[in-house]
C-alpha cells in the first residue's frame, strides 16, 4: 500500500509542477491561454485543462507546448531548472559551423535586424 501511495503522491507532485511551470512560462512570455493554444496548434480548452490539472498532455502535446514557449520538456516536467532550449538545439544555430565568417556576420546582422523590427 505504501508503494502505491508514494507513486500516487509522486504523480500528483509531477502534475502540480507541470501546471505551475506551464502557467509561469506562459505568463513570462506575456501570452494568454488562447495565444499559447494557437501557437502550439492546440484547442484553447486543452491549455486550460492542462493548467487546471484536469488533463495531462500527451507526449506530442508536451512537445508542442514546450516549443511554443521556447522551453524544454524537461523544464515543464520539473526535471531541470533551466528554462531555455540549449543553443545547439536551436534551429538557427544547427548549421552555423558550416558558414564562412562572411556569411556568419551577414546572418548575425540579419537576425539583429529581425529582432529589432517592429510588427
Amino acid at each position: 500500500m505504501n508503494g502505491n501511495m508514494t507513486s500516487e503522491n509522486g504523480q500528483k507532485e509531477e502534475i502540480t509542477v507541470f501546471r505551475a511551470r506551464l502557467k509561469s512560462a506562459r505568463e513570462l512570455r506575456g501570452m494568454s491561454q488562447g495565444e499559447l493554444a494557437e501557437k502550439a496548434k492546440l484547442p484553447p480548452s486543452s491549455v486550460s485543462h492542462f493548467e487546471g490539472g484536469k488533463r495531462k498532455p500527451s507526449f506530442d502535446n508536451l512537445r508542442k507546448l514546450a516549443g511554443a514557449l521556447n522551453v524544454t520538456t524537461d523544464y515543464l516536467l520539473g526535471r531541470t531548472e533551466r528554462t531555455e532550449v540549449p543553443r545547439e538545439a536551436d534551429v538557427l544555430f544547427r548549421n552555423v559551423n558550416k558558414l564562412t565568417e562572411k556569411d556568419r556576420a551577414l546572418a548575425e546582422d540579419f537576425i539583429k535586424m529581425l529582432a529589432e523590427r517592429k510588427g
